[in-house]
């Protein structure tokens, strides 16, 4: 199949489907059903695919628009958008769109036609939708498995309504990694047989343009980890059970007003990663009287460098805040000061502070703002580990643990170590 697009003959240049989108989603690409979801491993083509598809159909279809969502909309930026920019490049139809960072939006020049992002955090931008020409026909709602109110679905799906051409149609793609088995996303949509519904799992193997060194990462991790490669890899849903927090809520609060309660401090603190790992940064309020800890913002980014890590602390406005980090690398926290983080410090690290500091911490109610998505995963899968008999061992799993650990080091002060024991108290001295 070769797309054909109407736009400016002179400057466009054929591509051949196939090659481009390779295999493995060919009843993907032709299902016309209202709902098709992909749950998937990491690099099985599921956001590519998707944005592939939604630049194809919106040059072929010149009276449609589309919505792109996720539960928090500065995500957006460096996940969607940035993908349907590749997309754009890759279909070799870039010169035919207007792409906008303020607004956040993507126009179709010829047609008007746009693609519009919106993120969970500001319902009122996301009921309210509405396009100049033409209607508005398919959603994207991209890491649904960030998305744990069902409700705020509901409150997507009734969006996209109305009347429609008769070649147009409503749909709504739907893509995530299935972490934990739990989520409604698999009662809804799996566990249900719905012909308005396509439900695929897809993985790695259908992805052919993966590199070998890809491909190996994928292989040593089958080898090292294979409760990870069963989700991650192979796409299956993960079972979630012995969970190390249970004592969690995901709720909206106003930072300001929690603040100014007579009892609470703020807390920070920094997991350090690079190539394979986030590095992560848990921005926190406790209440130490009432026993409750707030989540209230986090930092989780593969690739950072000192000066990166630096600049996006600085830039979220936490430069100044006493931040424990893991001792493991002073160098680095060396670094960090001569960048401007004047107060870091390293968190100390001794015999059972993992488990010391959990059970602390158990002891709290910990509130989590729904824009801390990467928090809400990790702490939804961060569970004890187990032997090879799945007997369940005393310490926690190596995974879903870099939020989790700068909570450890960030809230250091209401653990205290000391040589000869463990004993728990409130403050610095």
């Amino acid at each position: 199949m070769i797309l054909v697009i109407n736009y400016d003959p002179a400057k466009y240049q054929p591509v051949r489907l196939p090659e481009i989108f390779g295999a493995g989603y060919g009843k993907f690409i032709r299902f016309r059903g209202r709902y098709r979801v992909v749950k998937g491993s990491r690099a099985s083509k599921k956001s590519a695919t998707a944005a592939l598809d939604l630049i194809k159909n919106i040059l072929k279809y010149p009276e449609a628009n589309a919505l792109v969502v996720r539960k928090v909309f500065r995500t957006l930026k460096d996940s969607c958008y940035a993908q349907l920019k590749w997309a754009a490049r890759r279909l070799k139809c870039y010169h035919l769109f207007r792409f906008t960072e303020s607004p956040l939006e993507i126009t179709v020049i010829a047609t008007g036609q746009k693609i519009l992002f919106r993120g969970l955090d500001d319902p009122l931008k996301v009921t309210s939708v509405a396009v100049d020409s033409g209607s508005l026909c398919w959603l994207w709602v991209e890491e649904a498995y960030e998305i744990t109110n069902e409700e705020d679905f509901d409150m997507l799906n009734e969006s996209i309504r109305g009347q429609l051409p008769p070649n147009l149609w409503h749909q709504i793609t739907i893509t995530f990694n299935p972490w934990n088995e739990r989520h409604w996303l698999k009662k809804r949509f799996f566990d249900t047989q719905n012909s308005d519904v396509l439900a695929m799992t897809t993985n790695y193997t259908c992805n052919e343009f993966l590199s070998p060194s890809d491909i190996k990462v994928f292989e040593d991790m089958k080898r090292n980890n294979p409760r990870r490669y069963k989700v991650a890899g192979l796409g299956d849903w993960g079972i979630v059970e012995g969970l190390v927090y249970e004592n969690w809520e995901e709720r909206v609060f106003d930072v300001a007003e929690i603040s100014k309660r007579p009892n609470v401090q703020s807390f920070f603190g920094l997991d350090f990663g690079f190539t394979n790992d986030p590095s992560a940064l848990f921005c926190g309020l406790v209440d130490t009287a009432a026993k409750e800890i707030y989540v209230f913002d986090e930092m989780y980014q593969k690739g950072l460098t000192n000066d990166e890590i630096a600049e996006t602390i600085t830039r979220m406005g936490y430069a100044k805040e006493r931040i424990r980090a893991d001792s493991a690398e002073p160098k680095s926290i060396v670094h960090l000061r001569r960048l401007g983080l004047r107060r870091i410090t390293a968190a100390l690290k001794g015999k059972d502070s993992v488990n010391a500091g959990i059970q602390v911490l158990q002891d709290y109610k910990i509130i989590i703002h729904p824009r801390c998505v990467n928090f809400i995963t990790e702490i939804m899968n961060y569970a004890w580990d187990e032997d090879k008999f799945g007997k369940k061992l005393n310490k926690p799993i190596d995974d879903f643990n870099h939020l989790m650990d700068a909570m450890r080091y960030a809230l250091e002060p209401l653990i205290k170590i000391r040589k000869g024991g463990i004993r728990f108290g409130n403050g610095d001295e």
